[in-house]
């Protein structure tokens, strides 16, 4: 059963109109890792992204991230011109994702697209709406609204509408402008949904499975809070009580305020958990395998006073504990789920983890910031894990090991049995794929040795994130070859 794949998110995959899509080049990576003996793609989440562009905070958590949808298949359909999409200025540097130029040309040459389809007499588009319209049928309206009232958070809409009110709702449709791009916003869905289970599938028969990713969190402006406001702790006026968080710790004096509605746990265990089932199960739709982000959250979650401008007065709250996953387990059957178990945790939330028995995650960049023993450093390992040099939240390897203490630097070599960093991330490498863990990870950068200038994500910081791209020439046979023999030498491989 020991197994390993690669870490690249699906933006930072080359393409020819600014950001990683589900085009000939996800193809080829397909079979790059195919070549690569490589058991698992690791892809953030595919959500739709809104202020500040992070996975982890999108306007539904069903809708799919329509950047990610390949132009050529819209073009090759007649439904766009190459001139409409090469013409546009997508972002200077190809290393780069340019966020600002995606929003203010991507949704406008799809609208295009949309207008010129006649994709509402189109068999297989009615059956995804008829199929997905618990939740598309709000998305699409939401996303619509928001066009509507230039960008505003759903609480400064009108009364009626800001309640989710059906009047309201049914007036605003009878508006051909909010109808019409409500309409649009259904195509895009339709559109990401259909490419992706086309690549999915190619990966699948590759023998490449796809591992997805689950923020534990909603958005507070997203269309999961807006048509369901009974899900959350919101007060009469449909704002939070408290919001989602981390209290102060050695990182962070005054904590992370994330700014997450809470849920109303009460009502989701009243209705068996009826919610996330239905959003687990789409998951599981979409990916073979699902990392649950912040699994700390189901045992106890930290609730922050609404309004609060840091996150130092919060207070811990119980959660659901096993009775989600118990559930989950009965419904849906036996699924494959890694649980994100990092941080400080406790004695309760170690004992859920080992319930469910589900793997928990080891980072390597954690293990070696003291000469103390810690449960990062493989020596400390079961066979029940995930182990990776180091995750979408952590820097390069080779950017991680340039920023620790010179003594750390020095322990770090002499755990490796290095007498130098000249390639520090691939002896990280080895050091993971030799491990006991079931599975290993590796981020994309760490495999082509790049510094922290291809970092994907600084926690608590906004601006410089998300946006790295790989280069187009990065997949190399020889580099496949050489994972492959890694792959080889430690029982990992396809």
């Amino acid at each position: 059963m020991r197994k390993s794949g690669v870490l690249l998110p699906v933006a930072s995959l080359p393409s020819a109109y600014g950001i990683g899509a589900f085009s000939k080049e996800a193809y080829d990576f397909v079979d790059f890792l195919a070549e690569a003996g490589q058991s698992y793609w690791q892809v953030l989440p595919m959500g739709m992204t809104g202020f500040g562009d992070s996975p982890y905070q999108t306007f539904s958590t069903f809708a799919g991230n329509p950047y990610f949808i390949d132009l050529e298949e819209l073009i090759e359909a007649g439904w766009l011109t190459r001139a409409e999409c090469t013409r546009i200025d997508w972002g200077e540097d190809p290393a780069k994702v340019s966020y600002d130029k995606l929003y203010r040309n991507r949704f406008t040459l799809f609208r295009k697209a949309y207008d010129r389809s006649g994709i509402e007499k189109d068999p297989s588009y009615k059956k995804f709406v008829n199929e997905n319209a618990s939740w598309l049928d709000d998305f699409s309206l939401f996303m619509a609204l928001k066009v509507y009232f230039k960008g505003k958070c759903y609480t400064k809409w009108e009364n009626g509408l800001r309640l989710h009110r059906k009047n309201a709702i049914r007036e605003a449709l009878r508006n051909p402008d909010i109808a019409e791009t409500a309409g649009s916003y259904r195509f895009m869905q339709y559109l990401f949904f259909k490419q992706w289970s086309a690549l999915k599938q190619y990966a699948n028969e590759k023998g490449v499975r796809i591992i997805g990713d689950i923020p534990i969190y909603v958005a507070f402006d997203g269309a999961d809070t807006w048509s369901h406001p009974e899900l959350f702790l919101l007060d009469k006026k449909g704002y939070p009580t408290g919001v989602a968080g981390c209290p102060p710790d050695y990182f962070s004096a005054t904590g992370q305020l994330w700014g997450n509605p809470l849920y109303h746990w009460d009502y989701h265990k009243e209705t068996g958990y009826a919610w996330w089932m239905e959003r687990l199960d789409f998951c599981f739709k979409m990916y073979d395998v699902v990392r649950i982000d912040h699994f700390r959250g189901f045992d106890e979650y930290y609730n922050i006073p609404y309004g609060d401008p840091t996150a130092e007065f919060g207070h811990w709250e119980k959660g659901p504990g096993y009775a989600l996953f118990d559930t989950m387990k009965k419904k849906l059957g036996k699924k494959e789920i890694i649980a994100e178990d990092l941080g400080l945790l406790t004695p309760s939330v170690l004992q859920l983890v080992k319930k469910t028995g589900y793997p928990g995650m080891k980072i390597l960049e954690f293990a070696f910031d003291s000469a103390e023993d810690n449960d990062y450093l493989p020596h400390n390992y079961d066979k029940n894990c995930v182990v990776y040099t180091g995750t979408h939240d952590n820097d390069t390897a080779l950017g991680w090991y340039r920023t620790l203490k010179r003594r750390d630097q020095k322990y770090t070599r002499d755990y490796l049995n290095v007498k130098n960093a000249k390639h520090i991330g691939w002896d990280l490498i080895r050091l993971a794929m030799a491990s006991v863990a079931d599975t290993a990870i590796i981020p994309m950068q760490d495999y082509l040795e790049l510094g922290s200038e291809a970092r994907i994500n600084t926690p608590s910081t906004l601006g410089g994130n998300w946006d790295w791209r790989m280069s187009p020439k990065a997949c190399t046979k020889a580099l496949a070859e050489r994972i492959r023999e890694m792959g080889e030498l430690y029982g990992r491989n396809l």
